[in-house]
């Protein structure tokens, strides 16, 4: 990383403002005082800012404990002979983290929603208390004769004198702050704020990092309580209440939750908003209020990331997507720190009997699974057959109702994901998860660091372990994303990102490594080089594979175990599974060759769509660049190209969710180019996004009807449930099943049918035959053929054979523009006309 220069350090520019603000203060009319308010506000959203910017928990009533530290403060100092000072501040600060610590290991017991609304009940709770206990707290007046001391020859009552102690203590908590979320046990926050799951999964027991965030933010922001009860010389209830905790939160957010100062940014501007409109108006927090959603709207990123955002739209960045789709990466030799040492040991991970149930539903029932050492070990079975509930129950995700789990002797079944990844297990997942708003390099440190012994470390610099650096370069170059390290993970292009998350599967050194359908939406290209990349490792590390690439599947492994609906039908050879009858009846099917040759390609009609120099920009990024072609009645056209090639991006401008930059869409007579998605679908296109994108916690029948709510026109017909389940009959015996709990074949078929259930026209189909079974492409194949007599289709899909197979007519993108357009069957049988076209 660029050495950043003295003077743009963060405490070196908070050191400046401190010494401009009173200046600053006394130009625009104000007082010596506001600019000692702005710092002890600043202090209380920096300790907000650590629970809500960087661990990603909001607080809903942290004033309760800006409260209860003023609270503490001037009880001790009443009770103390003389006028205390420093004393009072740092045993009510000590008590604060103590009850901090009691509240926080119940309230962290619970996610989202749940614990904001609990420190809602905490502030609204400690407000009554304050108000009602009037003995103690002084009720509505207030508690008050508390007096600003003469410390160390200063006299406080000096409002000068007092701003600098203020900005002496401010500026040493500024400093710890900065050693803390730049530490070890900083970073971690900022991954439990990405994504906790992958944080549990890597071995981090985030309810520890949690705690400690809440803690040190709860006393962080008592620390500004008592200061501001010396300023103001008393307290009262009003800091307890929800409406303080409000403002506080505000100011957090208008000065910007990413930025370290954002806080400081968010107290000026309350300070001044509030000094200056009072003058006009009782009703100042109305128009605050105002001006908070218009930064929750417009400037997520607050004052501090404005700048940074106009940046962002006029000097983008390079199209990652497209540089990873251009580079070709040399095979290299497993990093040491990966390999082996000694013998093999036999059996590393075994699972006896397995079972879980989900309410009647038996998910798993009886599965018993033995990974042998240094082998490949592969997990098949049609959608549905329970191998992610398998996988989740031998690695903690699911608590197991019976049986159970060894790792390398270790009983692990009933621990917590986290101690399961720190005893060894390491896990890829299904759905690639990653840090995405850090960067790739920190993402693989992240992992790393999950084994080291300064993992919990509040003040050293994450940065200068140089031991967890080295391995982070190591494993970088190992999956082909050296030179990317400071790209963010989202950025990546899809295979980008499912190179990182094998990376941080294996970068704390696993003792097993269960992978997920790592090659599920890639490439040939791509396939090719995880599947290698994977068959590399299990010569080191013990793999246990779950992937429907049956070809790919029988190819790597060197033992086979075959689920169906939650038991284990076969466990042997890549030979006796290749030649079972029962696996080739509910998984394999007839075989992709015989599946692409059954397709019945209709009589295909005059142009329905017209899409004319279409151009779709991301900021400054030009990402489809004069697309042209027609979509024809009773077509099924094929969508190709590489990843990051723009195919997902044409799809979304058809529908409306990437908006057009110039260029037509015409459907008919009508343009649908600068409409919004609501009125693109009413007007009949059908979309079914990559992932499915049902509503979960909805019954199938309840997505339809959505659908067909979205969609009728008035003017045209709708399906019928009827008329759907002739296409897809497995849904007749889920039509009262929720969306999540459906298998990803049957999630596939209730996304398409929900397209379908309004007046439909075309079809957009975004990798439909994704991370699904033989034996189910095959059902979804014969559907979409099918389906070509009544709507026209446009599929994208890595699975050429398939895709081209389907199709009549193919369009193929490369870097977002149309570089070949013709009959899909050429491509189908001239695999030399293939790898021109595709580059494959």
């Amino acid at each position: 990383m660029p050495a950043r220069h003295p003077l743009l350090h963060p405490l070196a520019i908070a050191l400046t403002a401190t010494v401009v603000l009173p200046l600053l203060m006394q130009t625009v009319g104000l007082t010596i005082t506001s600019a000692t308010e702005v710092v002890i506000f600043t202090l209380a959203c920096m300790g907000l800012n650590l629970l809500a910017g960087y661990t990603g928990l909001v607080s809903f009533g942290h004033g309760a404990w800006f409260g209860f530290g003023a609270y503490a403060a001037a009880l001790i100092a009443l009770a103390l002979p003389g006028n205390a000072f420093v004393l009072p501040l740092i045993l009510s600060v000590t008590l604060t983290a103590v009850v901090a610590l009691m509240f926080g290991w119940l309230m962290l017991r619970r996610r989202g929603v749940y614990f904001s609304l609990m420190t809602l009940a905490l502030s609204a709770l400690g407000f009554t208390v304050a108000f009602r206990w009037t003995s103690v707290t002084g009720g509505e007046n207030g508690l008050g004769g508390v007096e600003r001391p003469v410390l160390l020859g200063v006299d406080l009552n000096d409002n000068l004198y007092f701003y600098i102690v203020v900005v002496i203590i401010a500026l040493l908590v500024a400093g710890a702050m900065w050693r803390f979320v730049n530490s070890p046990l900083g970073r971690v926050l900022e991954a439990i704020r990405e994504n906790e799951t992958r944080a549990t999964a890597l071995g981090y027991s985030t309810l520890r990092y949690k705690l400690a965030a809440f803690v040190l933010s709860a006393s962080v922001t008592a620390l500004a309580g008592g200061l501001l009860l010396y300023k103001n010389r008393l307290t009262s209830a009003e800091p307890m209440s929800i409406i303080f905790s409000g403002e506080l939160l505000a100011m957090t957010v208008i000065g910007g939750m990413r930025g370290f100062l954002g806080p400081a940014l968010g107290a000026l501007f309350y300070i001044m908003f509030r000094e200056y409109l009072s003058i006009y108006t009782q009703n100042w927090l109305f128009w605050f209020g105002l001006v908070f959603v218009g930064f929750v709207l417009f400037a997520r990123d607050g004052l501090i990331g404005i700048g940074r955002q106009v940046s962002a739209r006029l000097f983008p960045g390079p199209d990652l997507s497209a540089a990873m789709a251009e580079r070709r990466v040399e095979a290299l030799p497993l990093p040491g720190m990966l390999r082996a040492k000694g013998d093999p040991a036999g059996s590393v991970l075994k699972a006896q009997d397995l079972v879980k149930s989900f309410g009647a539903f038996k998910a798993v029932d009886g599965v018993s699974i033995n990974v042998q050492d240094r082998s490949l070990h592969a997990l098949i079975g049609p959608n549905g057959a329970g191998k992610t509930t398998a996988f989740n129950l031998m690695t903690g995700m699911l608590t197991p109702d019976s049986g159970n789990v060894t790792l390398a002797g270790q009983q692990v079944a009933g621990l917590s994901a986290g101690r399961i990844a720190g005893m060894g297990m390491g896990r890829s997942f299904q759905i690639t998860s990653l840090f995405p708003d850090l960067s790739v390099e920190e993402n693989i440190r992240l992992a790393i660091q999950a084994e080291d012994p300064l993992r919990m470390n509040p003040w050293l610099r994450a940065e200068g372990i140089d031991r967890i650096n080295d391995k982070a370069r190591q494993i970088l170059t190992w999956v082909g994303l050296a030179g990317m390290e400071r790209a963010k993970a989202s950025s990546l292009s899809y295979g980008g990102q499912r190179l990182l998350d094998l990376g941080l599967a294996l970068a704390n050194h696993p003792r097993v490594l269960l992978a997920d359908e790592p090659l599920a939406g890639l490439s040939v290209a791509e396939r090719e080089r995880v599947g290698d990349l994977i068959k590399q490792v299990s010569a080191d590390i013990p793999v246990l594979l779950v992937e429907h690439d049956i070809d790919r599947v029988f190819n790597l492994a060197d033992h086979v175990t075959v689920m169906n609906e939650g038991r284990v039908l076969l466990d042997g050879t890549v030979a006796e599974a290749r030649a079972s009858d029962a696996v080739r009846e509910i998984y394999i099917g007839s075989g992709i060759a015989d599946v692409a040759a059954s397709a019945n390609p209709g009589k295909v009609g005059a142009a329905v769509c017209t899409l004319d120099k279409v151009n779709v920009h991301y900021g400054k990024s030009h990402i489809l660049h004069d697309a042209s072609f027609d979509i024809r009645k009773g077509e099924i056209l094929a969508l190709l190209g590489r990843n990051g090639a723009g195919k997902s991006t044409l799809l979304k401008s058809m529908i409306g969710i990437a908006p057009v930059s110039s260029g037509s869409i015409r459907l008919e007579e009508r343009e649908l180019a600068g409409l919004d998605s609501a009125t693109i679908a009413r007007a009949g296109i059908g979309y079914v996004p990559q992932g499915r994108g049902l509503f979960a916690g909805m019954t199938v029948r309840e997505n339809l009807e959505l659908g067909r709510i979205r969609r009728r026109t008035g003017a045209g017909s709708h399906w019928s449930d009827e008329q759907i389940l002739e296409f897809f009959p497995r849904l007749g015996e889920r039509m009262e099943t929720e969306a999540d709990r459906l298998s990803g074949g049957e999630q596939q078929m209730a996304a398409v049918a929900r397209a379908l259930s309004g007046d439909t026209r075309i079809l957009l189909l975004d990798e439909p035959f994704e991370g699904l079974a033989p034996a189910v492409v095959e059902q979804l194949f014969h559907s979409f053929d099918r389906l070509r007599e009544y709507l026209s289709i446009v599929i994208v899909d890595h699975n050429l054979d398939l895709a081209l197979a389907l199709s009549d007519r193919t369009v193929a993108l490369e870097m977002g523009r149309v570089f070949h357009e013709g009959p899909s069957r050429a491509l189908a049988e001239d695999l030399d006309l293939r790898r021109k076209v595709l580059w494959l």
